[in-house]
């Protein structure tokens, strides 16, 4: 199956790509911060300080992701609840972010934003339940089909126990 190793994959790009936001964000406070340059009236403290606070949050978001996907890789179960919209935001993101990143650096970061969007989005597919599966009384699945003669679940497909007998008014 493909669902574990994408879900590795998803959470150790994830857990990366939170270092290195974090980690570049944190690079540009320091650089606002020694060049002691205002952009338009601003005070550089305050862009150096938002600039840290911005990459520290935006890489524990990440980091979140990161964390859901390594606990469904671990478990080989699909995400639910908190952690199923962290990653379709996550997705989200990265769409946003790839449609930034054309204009903006290229389209080496474009395909590198196509590329995590499409990881996650697979991890998502991947672990979905087909709908006629999970709708109550759809069609019967391999567990509800009578046994063979060589099955143990039975004997040959005779019910477990006789049927009621009939009653006469």
């Amino acid at each position: 199956m493909v669902r574990r190793p994408v879900a590795w994959i998803v959470a150790v790009v994830l857990l990366v790509e939170a270092l290195g936001i974090t980690a570049v964000n944190w690079f540009l406070g320091v650089v606002v911060d020694r060049q002691d340059m205002s952009l338009a009236g601003l005070d550089p403290d305050t862009m150096s300080t938002s600039s840290k606070i911005g990459g520290v949050v935006f890489g524990l978001y990440f980091a979140a992701c990161g964390l859901v996907a390594l606990l469904v890789a671990v478990r080989d179960r699909p995400p639910a609840g908190l952690g199923r919209v962290l990653l379709v935001s996550a997705a989200v993101v990265h769409a946003l972010l790839g449609a930034f990143a054309w204009g903006l650096m290229g389209w080496p970061a474009f395909l590198y934003m196509v590329v995590v969007l499409a990881l996650i989005v697979l991890l998502l597919m991947t672990y979905d339940r087909p709908a006629a599966a999970a709708a109550p009384g759809g069609p019967a699945g391999p567990q509800d089909a009578p046994a063979g003669p060589g099955d143990p679940r039975g004997d040959g497909g005779s019910p477990v126990s006789p049927p009621p007998a009939p009653t006469t008014p």
